[in-house]
């Protein structure tokens, strides 16, 4: 079994900034990639970034220049940088990764999501 455990939600002001985390712990093998959904209230659930265990990274166009995902492999852990923070970033954060011993089988797992509230 694998858990996802996010931390680091909270309240911030406009143009504020937060960082999230995210770490993987149980039976991993492989994390092949790890990202960062939001879902806002009567919202669907979005990509905010995403990043491979080759380091490619991507980013949803609202966050560009404004979020930064990072990741460090020794402690299966994602982080997210989020600055210059809009009230429409306001949301519940999810994380997830694709964990396994092969890629084709290998399942996503999300964690349990973390609240982010941007209002002055």
């Amino acid at each position: 079994q694998v858990q996802l455990v996010e931390s680091g939600g909270g309240l911030v002001h406009p143009g504020g900034s937060l960082g999230l985390s995210c770490a993987a712990s149980g039976s991993i093998v492989n994390i092949y990639f790890m990202a960062w959904y939001r879902q806002a209230p009567g919202k669907q659930r979005e990509l905010v970034a995403s990043i491979t265990s080759g380091g490619r990274i991507n980013y949803a166009d609202s966050v560009k220049g404004r979020f930064t995902i990072s990741r460090d492999n020794a402690k299966n852990t994602v982080y997210l940088q989020m600055n210059s923070l809009k009230p429409e970033d306001m949301a519940v954060y999810y994380c997830n990764g694709k964990i396994g011993q092969r890629y084709s089988a290998a399942p996503i797992y999300w964690g349990q999501g973390t609240q982010v509230t941007v209002s002055s």
